[in-house]
């Protein structure tokens, strides 16, 4: 039996900026992505941004590839290739040479979920995740979102001290800039842990794996979405996904949208790049 879809969103984190993230399911398979680009790049591909293009062809090729694959790794490792292929096309006919510098590539995270036989196992690359419940209510989560939205927020919080801006100004400070860059570049000059263009990243992407007897739900969600219990703390795994369970995606989205418009506007108490980032996630269900 594959996955079955309960409930899907994606909400852009502004209507100033692209929807970046993307999901999907088919087959035995189901994703998240979550696009990114260094702040300020020109698109090239035919897409609002670069990192828009990516998630949204990747989901595509998921989609297309997922139902006849075995294998997660070698599922990702041909929607890599592909989107390799056709952005450095665009990069050649375009006459855009500059953007052959890797740290102006879009990227992304992933979480790939694949449902076998007794186990559900996870492939993850950057700050997606995936949050699981069994047939006996016990949750699960796989991936490295909690520690990497600690050390992001912690970030955050350093640059807003030492700019004086709020989560709204502080994308436009020079020091917000010069740091993205940094990063982008120190990115790409180590291990390129992220999902996009490197067929590498497939080797260096974290595995997950939880025995499963029965039915289960599996909420995968992008890092936007993942902030109501990584970043706010406002539930719990158990909470979150119970409430998904019986009331759906859309109030678990509406509760994080509160926080982030109306408890916490100015990024103080939670500190973070965006007020509201994009937000993506998909329940599905499946019989182990």
């Amino acid at each position: 039996m594959a996955f079955t879809i309960r409930d899907q969103i994606s909400l852009p984190g502004s209507p100033a900026r692209p929807n970046e993230d993307a999901c999907g399911a088919a087959g035995d398979f189901a994703w998240v992505i979550d696009g990114a680009i260094l702040p300020g790049t020109e698109p090239i591909m035919d897409a609002p941004s670069d990192a828009a293009w990516l998630a949204g062809f990747a989901s595509a090729r998921f989609a297309a590839l997922a139902p006849h694959a075995q294998d997660p790794a070698q599922l990702t490792l041909a929607v890599i290739e592909e989107a390799r292929a056709g952005f450095l096309e665009r990069v050649e006919t375009s006459g855009r040479s500059e953007r052959m510098e890797r740290h102006t590539w879009p990227v992304a995270a992933l979480t790939l979920a694949h449902r076998r036989i007794g186990r559900l196992d996870t492939l993850t690359i950057a700050d997606t995740i995936a949050y699981v419940r069994d047939e006996a209510g016990a949750v699960y989560t796989l991936g490295e979102a909690p520690d990497l939205r600690r050390a992001e927020s912690a970030l955050a919080a350093r640059l807003m001290r030492e700019t004086g801006a709020d989560v709204e100004t502080m994308r436009t400070t020079q020091a917000y800039r010069e740091d993205s860059e940094r990063r982008r570049r120190a990115q790409v000059a180590s291990a390129p842990a992220v999902f996009g263009l490197h067929p590498d990243a497939v080797a260096l992407a974290e595995r997950g794996s939880v025995t499963l007897d029965g039915d289960a739900l599996v909420l995968l969600a992008s890092d936007g979405f993942s902030a109501l219990v990584e970043l706010y703390e406002d539930m719990d795994v158990a909470a979150m996904m119970a409430r998904a369970a019986e009331e759906g995606l859309s109030s678990l989205a509406a509760r994080l949208r509160e926080i982030e418009t109306r408890i916490d506007p100015s990024g103080h108490l939670y500190p973070r790049f965006k007020r509201s980032d994009d937000a993506t996630a998909i329940l599905v269900e499946g019989s182990f």
